[in-house]
């Protein structure tokens, strides 16, 4: 079978790394693949090292010949733009096509995106919020659901000695997710403001960057348990040098650095919004909380950190709750709608 699979974004974030890593998948089970891809974006350096037909677009109005699909059964849309490129393609050399929405957030009721997701074969979300945001605008659509399946990142030995070593004597706590509104880092500020006297030892690291910098600095002023790091390479180190991770947003896709964490083998905590209940089962694969509460946060910080057995319990049933997300499951239900489609 092959496959077109299409991700016109600039930028290399958790999206771009889903669809490498099912590419990747796909590869290893003897998938035809052509990739159409941004120049801009370092996701076109990780796809030349694989034996895949690789075509650039910087628009969607690019790359429109009959050469780039000829060979193709259906077209596998990753991001937003690329509905359209997908849409172009059916309407000039009649070549079906399949759309992965992986955000929450309300369908735009536009002419052009109406007409791309109404004619795409099958929409799928990668959570039951983001199924249930499809069914709201095109409710007569042939909508699945399929998560994601979580990146492995390596340590570097070196590194994680050097993060242990810069906040010794402190139990380090991760949130690594750009500096977004709806990320819900004020929560975090917020629940370790509440910490600060009484959990000494607990020391926040916020890992990312983002137009909401300035404000969070402001918010956290004076603050000596956080500590904002930047965007990080190596998130491997920083999962294995942590102590939990927590992801607290006011709305959210799925969560896939909670996949990546979990796989890791970090607890977890995270906010009831968006996907993060398909990953979460409270007090089962994590704690989960209310968004925008950070009493609650800070509550369940000190639980997991102060209490080993729960620690230990809810890192066993995160590893159970993994099974549903692995590659090569998520890669099977991919290849029933494929084949249903072709």
């Amino acid at each position: 079978m092959h496959i077109c699979h299409v991700n016109l974004a600039s930028g290399f974030s958790g999206g771009e790394r889903q669809t490498l890593q099912l590419i990747k998948q796909q590869v290893v089970e003897g998938y035809q693949l052509t990739v159409v891809a941004n120049p801009k974006s370092p996701f076109v350096d990780e796809i030349k090292k694989l034996p895949v037909k690789l075509v650039l677009a910087s628009h969607f109005t690019g790359a429109h010949h009959k050469k780039t699909t000829v060979d193709c059964d259906l077209i596998h849309v990753h991001e937003g733009r690329a509905i359209y490129w997908a849409l172009i393609q059916k309407c000039l050399f009649n070549v079906p096509y399949i759309i992965t929405r992986r955000i929450d957030n309300p369908l735009k009721d536009k002419w052009l995106a109406n007409r791309a997701y109404s004619n795409a074969s099958c929409l799928i979300g990668l959570s039951t919020a983001i199924v249930d945001a499809i069914k709201l605008r095109h409710p007569q659509a042939n909508i699945q659901k399929i998560p994601s399946s979580p990146v492995f990142y390596p340590a570097n030995e070196k590194f994680v000695a050097e993060i242990k070593t810069r906040f010794k004597g402190k139990k380090i706590i991760i949130q690594a997710s750009n500096l977004l509104k709806h990320k819900g880092h004020r929560t975090s500020i917020e629940a370790f403001k509440l910490l600060e006297i009484t959990q000494p030892d607990l020391h926040l690291v916020l890992l990312g960057e983002g137009p909401e910098k300035e404000s969070l600095l402001a918010q956290s002023t004076g603050m000596k348990n956080i500590t904002f790091a930047g965007k990080q390479s190596d998130m491997g180190s920083w999962f294995t040098a942590a102590d939990l991770l927590i992801h607290p947003s006011d709305s959210e896709g799925l969560g896939s650095v909670i996949l990546e964490a979990i796989k890791a083998g970090l607890p977890v905590i995270g906010s009831n919004a968006g996907g993060i209940p398909d990953i979460i089962e409270d007090r089962v694969s994590g704690l989960l909380i209310e968004a925008k509460n950070g009493e609650s946060l800070a509550s369940a910080i000190v639980a997991i950190t102060s209490d080993s057995d729960l620690k230990a319990c809810l890192q066993d049933g995160a590893q159970e709750k993994l099974k549903e997300f692995d590659i090569t499951f998520t890669s099977s239900l991919y290849n029933t709608i494929y084949q249903s489609v072709k």
